[in-house]
C-alpha cells in the first residue's frame, strides 16, 4: 500500500467484525510499531484476544464511556440529542457507544504500556501499528477512557506487576471493519496552520486533499 494512502485513510473505526485476525497479520503489524522513533524503548504491548478477560474489561470500558460524558456535564437529554444529530459528534458517539456496547466482541486489543507517564516513549509506535493495521485491512481506533477511569483495574486484571512504574498508554481494538476507508473530511490545512508567528501566512493554500492526485 501506498503510504500517503494509509495515512489518509486511516480513520476511527469503531465498528468491527468479530472474526479472528490471524497471528501473521498481527506479527507484522507489531514488528512494524516497534520500528518507530524511540530512544530507550521502555515499553510493553500486549494483545489480547482472551474472550474471559475481554468479558472483564468490557464492563469497565463501558462504565468508563459513560462516566465521560458525565464529566463533560452533558445531562442525558443533551447526550441524546448529540447522539440523534447528524453532526461529527453525533456521528462519533454513536460509533463509540457501539464499540462501548460491544467491546467484549471485538477481535484483538492491543494495548500499549510505557514506563514515561504521558506516553511519549510509545506513541509513536501505536499510531504506527494503526498504519500497519491499516496496511493489512484492519480497522483500529486509539481509546483512552478505559485507563483514565479504571488504570488499577485493569492492570490487575491483566497481571500487569504492580508498582513497577509500567502505565497505560493506550487500548486500541483492532479488527475488520464494518465500514468503508475513506478520506475523512479536515478544516483545510491553510486554516489551521501559519508560517513563523501565530497569524504568520502560511504561504500556500490546500483546498482540496493532494491524496489522491
Amino acid at each position: 500500500m501506498d503510504i500517503y494512502e494509509a495515512l489518509y485513510t486511516t480513520r476511527a473505526m469503531r465498528r468491527l467484525k468479530p472474526a479472528p485476525i490471524p497471528y501473521d497479520v498481527q506479527a507484522r503489524i507489531l514488528d512494524a510499531a516497534i520500528r518507530a522513533p524511540n530512544m530507550d524503548q521502555q515499553w510493553r504491548f500486549l494483545l489480547v484476544d482472551d474472550a474471559d478477560i475481554k468479558s472483564q474489561l468490557a464492563p469497565l470500558y463501558l462504565t468508563a464511556w459513560e462516566r465521560l460524558f458525565e464529566q463533560f456535564g452533558m445531562s442525558p437529554a443533551a447526550l441524546a440529542e448529540m447522539m440523534n444529530s447528524d453532526t461529527p459528534h453525533g456521528r462519533s458517539a454513536r460509533s463509540g457507544d457501539y464499540l462501548a456496547h460491544h467491546f467484549a466482541e471485538v477481535p484483538l486489543l492491543l494495548i500499549g504500556f510505557s514506563r514515561v507517564r504521558g506516553g511519549s516513549s510509545i506513541d509513536q509506535a501505536l499510531w504506527s501499528a494503526m498504519l500497519a493495521a491499516r496496511a493489512e485491512g484492519v480497522g483500529s481506533v486509539w481509546t483512552g477512557v478505559l485507563q483514565t477511569s479504571f488504570a488499577d483495574e485493569a492492570c490487575a486484571i491483566l497481571g500487569v506487576p504492580k508498582d513497577a512504574g509500567w502505565f497505560m498508554q493506550g487500548v486500541i481494538p483492532m479488527g475488520y471493519p464494518l465500514g468503508k476507508w475513506g478520506v475523512a473530511p479536515r478544516k483545510p490545512v491553510h486554516d489551521v496552520a501559519a508560517r513563523n508567528n501565530w497569524q504568520g501566512d502560511l504561504g500556500f493554500t490546500v483546498p482540496e486533499p493532494l491524496w489522491p492526485k
